[in-house]
């Protein structure tokens, strides 16, 4: 009688329902750092910043430097808008302004896979490309934009961890 119970969860543990998505597998990284696509480079070079809690608290990131956010707890967060996925009270956020100096496509790049909003006053700018980063280089996710000059917010939602790794760079035109 137990083989006959066993058939029909063997089944069922092996059908796609029961399974999680899968929607990046991880590869072995070689010893040696892994090149970073053009644009990309200053992601090695971190700085440490803090996120702030309020638009007006909002942090600074200059474009194509890497930083080491310190975030917040969700609930310690008063967010411009409200984010699209904000996460739990266990998870963190936060906010950073940068300055986007002429037109084109610019990329969040980030070590995790938090929630990102890019908002111009409350007006939330559509991503237009979204992708894992290349593997083995620690960017977890990337978002493109298409902005114009300007200040934009960029509000973090949902990470898991305390801190985050992240970067803002315009695309290489091909």
């Amino acid at each position: 009688m137990p083989a006959i119970i066993l058939i029909p969860l063997l089944f069922l543990a092996a059908s796609p329902q029961a399974m999680p998505a899968m929607d990046h597998v991880p590869v072995a990284c070689p010893a040696k750092a892994v090149p970073l696509p053009a644009g990309l480079e200053g992601w090695i070079r971190k700085r440490p910043s803090r996120a702030g809690a309020t638009v007006k608290a909002a942090t600074t990131l200059p474009l194509g430097t890497s930083v080491t956010a310190t975030l917040l707890p969700t609930l310690a967060l008063t967010y411009a808008v409200r984010p699209g996925k904000p996460g739990t009270p266990a998870n963190s956020g936060g906010m950073f302004v940068f300055n986007v100096p002429d037109y084109g496509r610019y990329r969040v790049a980030l070590g995790a896979s938090a929630w990102i909003d890019v908002l111009s006053g409350k007006s939330p700018a559509t991503s237009v490309a979204h992708s894992h980063g290349p593997d083995c280089t620690g960017i977890r996710k990337m978002v493109d934009f298409d902005l114009k000059p300007g200040r934009y917010l960029l509000q973090l939602a949902g990470n898991t961890a305390p801190t985050l790794s992240l970067m803002i760079v315009r695309v290489p035109s091909d």
